[in-house]
């Protein structure tokens, strides 16, 4: 006979009451575990337990010795009600017994102001190190892996428990998704995709993320992928580059936004002459046009329409990034955005000339189309450190921007052809082998508006999106793994 130990944070009981009553009846569940108030209104059917300082290593290490006499803990992670499905316990454990996975976890249902909706999650990579990656909020681990889980922890959190044992059984495991929606829950976050892009990066998280940054970097040295900081300085070339700097924007149908992003660069008051890329992706509004109106006027402005259609603006990058009028660096400006101020240029090259780094990242401030400040504001990315930068990336979504480039290293990675995440995945290949340099100063106004592409995803997009960078960073693991090797 399996044996479960239940582990559910339901503070109302109403809610949880046919809950308690279907798993109690279930012959495989050992003991349900409740906070203390919960608990007490359930009579006899379920022992108290505390769930204060939920997600501590404290609280992860309480659970484990309650975690006696059983073969699996299926864990509900947050305060809400849950019903399950069919034999939805009966279909966990027997995919657990299939495979020996040590966490198997699902697809489920949710229900968003009173409307149910299908919520699939996605399959778990070794370069899945986010530490926000979904696996839905029931997860079923396999208690002898998690017993020498926590027995491996050797670092204490408030916040970064449940991160930290999840990385220690990635080690000890397989982790198996189910795709079939085995469970409902109440869904009270009806936040958009746009809106919940930066929380990760919400300075008021900052002692979290440091926390998470300590767990990802104890994991990628067990697993062999950490890297030491980097401390070679490039020597520059600039004898075969016109220019020093090259803006680079590529573009397709922002006719409210593109003029606004060409008059920040022309704006530039630089010691050194520069020029102005611009990758017009075959727009079919006026975009067009009002990038040949200033192109008529300032000679600074290269207007490049790809004889390719099958660009993504990483595609775009490297078109202009591979053109022979391409300045010695290389920096970015997205066509819905703008420089803060004239000197963002200059000061970015300063930057490249003072720590001869491959690549530059800035710190931007998220605005509205009106450009007036929405939270959280400025986003500096201080989790990028010179010590450990490199290798706390594998856990976030994102370095950062305005990101600049020197042209030789960029032409030599080379960009994704996509237009989601191609940036990253060019940040890490860099970061693997040379250093990247930090302003922490605010450079770049970043609108978020409702034409932004990211705005409002639906869940299989925003799956699609999570999907990829996993893989990533998985790619790029194994390359830091087999660099140590």
């Amino acid at each position: 006979m399996i044996r479960i130990n239940c582990y559910l944070p339901i503070h109302n009981y109403e809610s949880a009451a046919k809950l308690i009553s279907g798993l109690q009846a279930n012959a495989v569940i050992q003991n349900i575990y409740l906070p203390e108030e919960t608990a007490t209104k359930a009579g006899g059917k379920a022992k108290p337990f505390s769930y204060n300082g939920f997600g501590s290593t404290q609280w992860v290490k309480a659970l484990a010795a309650t975690v006696t006499g059983v073969d699996y803990v299926l864990l509900l992670t947050k305060n809400t009600a849950l019903s399950f499905g069919q034999f939805a316990i009966e279909r966990m454990i027997s995919v657990a017994e299939a495979t020996n996975a040590a966490k198997v976890y699902s697809d489920y249902y949710e229900i968003k102001e009173g409307q149910l909706s299908a919520h699939p999650v996605i399959d778990y990579q070794e370069g899945s190190l986010r530490d926000d990656f979904n696996f839905g909020p029931l997860v079923l681990y396999r208690a002898d892996a998690l017993r020498k889980a926590i027995d491996n922890m050797t670092m204490d959190f408030d916040s970064a428990g449940l991160y930290y044992l999840r990385l220690k059984m990635s080690q000890l495991g397989a982790f198996v998704r189910i795709p079939e929606f085995l469970y409902t829950i109440d869904e009270t976050d009806l936040r958009k995709s746009g809106q919940k892009l930066f929380d990760y990066v919400d300075p008021k998280n900052r002692k979290v993320q440091i926390e998470m940054e300590q767990a990802v970097t104890e994991h990628l040295e067990d697993v062999g992928a950490w890297l030491a900081p980097e401390t070679g300085a490039l020597e520059f070339d600039d004898s075969a580059f016109d220019k020093k700097a090259s803006v680079v924007i590529p573009v397709r149908n922002r006719e409210k936004t593109i003029a606004d992003a060409i008059e920040s660069v022309l704006a530039q008051k630089t010691s050194f002459a520069f020029n102005l890329i611009i990758v017009d992706n075959h727009s079919t509004d006026k975009t067009s046009e009002i990038i040949r109106s200033f192109a008529e006027k300032d000679n600074r402005i290269i207007h490049i329409i790809p004889t390719q259609n099958d660009l993504g603006i990483g595609g775009c990058w490297n078109l202009a990034v591979h053109d022979a009028r391409c300045g010695m660096f290389a920096v970015q400006l997205d066509s819905d955005d703008i420089y803060k101020d004239e000197n963002t240029l200059q000061k970015i090259v300063e930057v490249f000339e003072q720590e001869k780094c491959a690549m530059v990242v800035g710190t931007y401030q998220l605005v509205n189309f009106k450009l007036e400040e929405i939270p959280p504001g400025i986003i500096d990315h201080r989790e990028w450190t010179p010590d450990n930068g490199k290798n706390n990336a594998l856990r976030i979504n994102g370095l950062g921007a305005p990101r600049a480039f020197y042209t030789p290293v960029l032409r030599d990675v080379k960009i994704p052809n996509v237009s989601y995440g191609e940036d990253y995945a060019v940040g890490l290949a860099i970061s693997r082998d040379y250093s990247i340099g930090r302003i922490y100063e605010n450079l770049y106004l970043c609108r978020r508006w409702d034409d932004n592409s990211d705005a409002a995803l639906d869940i299989v997009k925003v799956n699609a999106h999570n999907t990829y960078k996993d893989r990533i960073r998985t790619i790029e693991l194994k390359a830091r793994q087999q660099k140590n090797a």
